[in-house]
């Protein structure tokens, strides 16, 4: 079982990683199906590193303004409130609920 300081550690690399410049693929937002799709098997045929998650998965520290919506991990139906955590299966990992992914969903 996974302990909240594991969760803490994870989320502060993340964090660092994304503040130092790391360049993650924001864009083109899973909108359709076919976006979907194609994210998440980029996610399964990559090496599972939290870099290659964050990378994959277009993180930022902040809200994407996407069209008429505001995407922020709190609002995504795969975020975990009292964990701090995105429970989709190719990410699984602890967020901030003001982070942003690029699989966002309501």
């Amino acid at each position: 079982m996974v302990s909240d300081d594991d969760d803490d550690a994870i989320r502060t690399q993340a964090e660092k990683l994304l503040k130092d410049g790391l360049e993650t693929q924001v864009f083109p937002r899973a909108d359709d199906q076919e976006t979907v799709l194609k994210i998440i098997g980029d996610l399964k045929v990559s090496d599972g590193s939290l870099t290659q998650r964050l990378v994959i998965g277009g993180f930022t520290l902040v809200p994407v303004e996407h069209g008429d919506i505001e995407q922020a991990c709190e609002t995504c139906m795969y975020y975990l409130v009292h964990r701090r955590y995105c429970e989709l299966p190719e990410l699984d990992l602890p967020v901030e609920e003001e982070w942003s992914c690029n699989l966002w969903r309501i």
